[in-house]
């Protein structure tokens, strides 16, 4: 499979067909390809924006759920912080 550029793959239907388990698992890890037809780009394959945006609805819900710091006051907070500063 030789590369194209930096950010995709090049590879021919052909192998694209034979080789799907593989590729399918390297885009899962990041990469990119681009799926040509003699020599002509006919698709993409890149990794799913869904998958990323369930990440981000996974960080928010575990933000959401990270235990709050109770008994201390906003002005002790906010001194910590200043004294982190300097």
């Amino acid at each position: 499979m030789p590369a194209v550029n930096p950010a995709y793959t090049e590879i021919g239907a052909f192998d694209a067909k034979t080789k799907l388990s593989e590729i399918l698992r390297k885009v899962e890890q990041g990469e990119r390809f681009t799926i040509t037809r003699r020599g002509r780009a006919i698709a993409d394959v890149v990794p799913s924006q869904r998958r990323d945006q369930r990440r981000v609805k996974e960080a928010v819900e575990a933000l959401r759920n990270f235990p709050r710091i109770t008994g201390v006051s906003d002005d002790e907070v906010l001194q910590w912080i200043r004294e982190g500063r300097e």
